[in-house]
C-alpha cells in the first residue's frame, strides 16, 4: 500500500489542452533549430542541410500527407525491425516506466508526439542543425544495447542502437515506408494519389545516403539503388518480422504489454482521454491501412495472412476518403503543430517556400 502511494506520488496523471499540445520544449535541444537555406557555407553559398529544395526526399517528406502520417509510418515499419522493438523494450523510458508502475497514456503520447518534431531538424534543417541533433540522438541512444534481440531466438543475437547497423536501419525505416505511405495517400488537389517513376524512386534511395551517412551508417551498406536497398532487407530479412517472445524482458521473463498495460490502467485519469483522442486519430486507426501500402514480404513479416493481407488493402480503399479530409489545410496545420511542434511548423514552411522556389526555377517559371 505504502509503495503505491509513493508511486502514485510521481505520476502526474492529469492532462490538459495546454499540456498535450506542448511548448517548443518538448522537441527543442540545442536552442531555436536554423532552417535549411538560412545559414551559409564556407564558400559563401547557402547550406541547404541533408537534402535541400528540388529533392525527391523534400517532395515527399514536405507533402500534407506526410505531415499528417509520418508517425504512423515509421512506427509501422519500425516496430517490425527486431533490434527496435527489443530496444524499447529494454531501454526505452517508457518501458522503464512501465515496469516501475509509473506509465500512462500520456507518456505514450508523447513518445509519438516528439518523433516528427526532433526529426525534422535533421530533414529540414541547415547542416550544423542537424548535425547537432544526429550527434544528440547518437549519444542518448548508446545506452540502448543488448546482448538479446528475442529469448525466443537467441541466434539473432543482441542489439546496439548507435552502431552502423542498427543506425542504419533505424534511418532507413524512417524514410522508405514514407515514401510507400506517400504514393497511395498523398493527394495532389483533385488528383489522386500515384507512384513515382522509376527515376524519382532511384534518385530518392541515392537521396537517403546522405542521411545514413549523417546516422552513422557504414559506408559500404548504404545503397545507391532500388535493387541494392532490395538486397540490403534480404541480407538482413531475419531481423525483420513479429515475434511472440520478442516482448518479453529477457531479464524477468515477463511480457512488455502486460506490464504497461497494467500500469496504465492503474494510472488512468478520465482527462487522459485527450491523449487517447490524438493518438487514435494519427496513429490508430490508420495503422492497417498504412501497412496496406508496404510490399507484399513486409506484411507478411507482419504476420498477414492472404485473407487478412486483401482486408488491409479493402481497409485502405475504405479509408481514402478520411486520409484526404485529414490533408486538408486546417487538419494538416492542427496535426502539424500538435506532432511536429512549432520549431517543426516553422522548419517545415520555410523549406516548402525554398521548395517551391526550387520546382519554379526547375520548370523555367518565375
Amino acid at each position: 500500500m505504502s509503495a503505491n502511494a509513493e508511486v502514485d506520488g510521481e505520476v502526474d496523471k492529469v492532462v490538459t489542452e495546454e499540456r498535450l499540445l506542448g511548448t517548443e520544449r518538448r522537441w527543442r535541444r540545442f536552442g531555436e533549430p536554423v532552417p535549411a537555406g538560412r545559414s551559409l557555407k564556407s564558400d559563401g553559398t547557402p547550406d541547404h542541410g541533408v537534402f535541400g529544395p528540388g529533392s525527391v526526399v523534400w517532395d515527399v517528406l514536405l507533402h500534407p500527407a506526410t505531415i499528417v502520417f509520418e508517425t504512423v509510418a515509421q512506427a509501422t515499419l519500425q516496430l517490425l525491425y527486431k533490434p527496435i522493438s527489443a530496444g524499447i523494450r529494454d531501454e526505452d523510458p517508457i518501458s522503464r516506466k512501465g515496469r516501475a508502475g509509473t506509465y500512462t497514456v500520456f507518456d505514450g503520447f508523447e513518445r509519438a508526439q516528439r518523433n516528427s518534431g526532433m526529426h525534422a531538424p535533421m530533414w529540414l534543417g541547415d547542416t550544423p542543425t542537424a548535425t547537432r541533433m544526429a550527434g544528440h540522438l547518437h549519444k542518448i541512444h548508446q545506452h540502448v544495447k543488448g546482448d538479446i534481440i528475442d529469448v525466443g531466438a537467441p541466434e539473432l543475437g543482441g542489439y546496439a542502437a548507435s552502431e552502423p547497423r542498427d543506425a542504419m536501419w533505424a534511418a532507413i525505416t524512417e524514410l522508405h515506408p514514407i515514401l510507400w505511405m506517400y504514393e497511395q495517400f498523398a493527394y495532389h488537389g483533385d488528383a489522386a494519389p500515384r507512384p513515382l517513376t522509376d527515376d524519382q524512386r532511384e534518385q530518392y534511395v541515392r537521396e537517403m545516403g546522405a542521411y545514413l551517412r549523417l546516422v552513422g551508417a557504414a559506408e559500404e551498406e548504404i545503397p545507391g539503388t532500388v535493387a541494392e536497398l532490395d538486397a540490403l532487407y534480404d541480407k538482413y530479412w531475419d531481423l525483420f518480422g513479429r515475434s511472440e517472445t520478442g516482448s518479453i524482458f529477457p531479464k524477468t521473463g515477463e511480457n512488455m504489454h502486460e506490464v504497461m498495460d497494467a500500469a496504465m490502467k492503474r494510472n488512468w485519469h478520465p482527462s487522459q482521454q485527450l491523449a487517447v483522442d490524438v493518438l487514435a486519430e494519427v496513429y490508430e486507426q490508420f495503422h492497417t491501412p498504412i501497412l496496406a501500402t508496404f510490399p507484399e514480404r513486409i506484411q507478411v513479416s507482419a504476420g498477414l495472412d492472404g485473407a487478412q493481407r486483401a482486408e488491409a488493402a479493402q481497409s485502405l480503399a475504405e479509408a481514402q476518403p478520411l486520409i484526404r479530409e485529414l490533408q486538408a489545410p486546417e487538419n494538416e496545420r492542427r496535426i502539424m503543430r500538435m506532432m511536429w511542434g512549432p520549431d517543426g511548423a516553422a522548419l517545415i514552411d520555410s523549406a516548402r517556400e525554398l521548395h517551391r522556389q526550387a520546382i519554379r526555377e526547375r520548370d523555367g517559371q518565375n
